[in-house]
């Protein structure tokens, strides 16, 4: 199976840039599954019914969501009604919509698509992560009753998404992060055979502070004051991302290959190397 996940989409450059880019991806890469993080797609703040159907439109078969699942407030009733969009598995037990869910792609293989948030350096405590992941991988046995299965880990640090790629080597496919809009160099994989990179990156303007104009961070970082709200960077996107493909039997990765695409980041993908 061939699998393309892209990193947070941030504002409405992200959105942009997947339209632009994504259809023409899924042709000349034949990607069988698609999963997209919209955490940051509307405006930096969560996602909207409205750009969570731009995203599903493009091409996106899964989209995940984070910390932020639910700034947009329709989002609390559209995930309800929409079953390709996962907030985090182990969000407040209370939370609409569910964080895990097995899809079939085109050809009737299953995928397995979950996402946790991390605990450290989070604004708040979310239930283990770790466990809440177990639970899900022993009831979907990898070259069982799924064919793939793909963890995004939206933490912040980079430590806990390694604990949680080695935690789940060999019974994911992917283990992918998320969240702190950077990509890692790091993509690998792991010796039980799960592809691994610690930060998709984001989908958006790398002019810019993670994703937002520059002069409203910069000046709290200086004076340490608020003038204005953060607004996210309009310039040209960078689609991040990552890109494996699993063997059907065993359901491990055999390629991961870094995505970069558009924008001013240097250029990586499958068919670049």
């Amino acid at each position: 199976m061939k699998v393309l996940f892209l990193g947070d989409v941030m504002g409405r450059a992200g959105r942009r840039a997947v339209v632009e880019t994504l259809p023409k991806l899924r042709d000349a890469w034949r990607l069988d599954f698609v999963v997209v993080n919209g955490e940051n797609a509307s405006n930096g703040m969560g996602l909207s019914a409205e750009h969570a159907k731009v995203l599903l439109d493009a091409g996106a078969d899964c989209v995940t969501l984070g910390d932020h699942a639910f700034d947009q407030k329709d989002m609390l009733q559209f995930i309800e009604r929409e079953p390709r969009i996962l907030r985090p598995l182990n969000f407040a037990k209370g939370a609409p919509g569910r964080g895990h869910r097995v899809f079939s792609d085109r050809r009737g293989r299953k995928i397995l698509v979950t996402q946790v948030l991390g605990n450290v350096f989070m604004k708040r405590a979310f239930d283990d992560p770790f466990s809440a992941v177990d639970a899900v991988l022993r009831q979907h046995v990898l070259g069982g009753a799924v064919q793939a299965a793909l963890v995004d880990v939206h933490c912040e640090a980079t430590s806990e998404k390694m604990g949680m790629g080695h935690y789940c080597d060999g019974r994911a496919s992917v283990v992918v992060g998320t969240h702190t809009h950077v990509p890692t160099g790091d993509a690998q994989i792991l010796p039980g055979g799960t592809a691994y990179l610690t930060d998709a990156g984001m989908c958006g303007d790398y002019n810019s502070v993670i994703g937002m104009e520059k002069a409203e961070p910069m000046r709290r970082f200086v004076t340490g004051m608020p003038k204005s709200r953060f607004t996210p960077a309009l310039g040209e996107a960078t689609l991040s991302g990552v890109y494996v493909e699993t063997d059907d039997r065993t359901g491990k990765a055999t390629v991961v290959k870094m995505v970069r695409q558009g924008g001013r980041l240097e250029q990586a993908g499958p068919d670049s190397v």
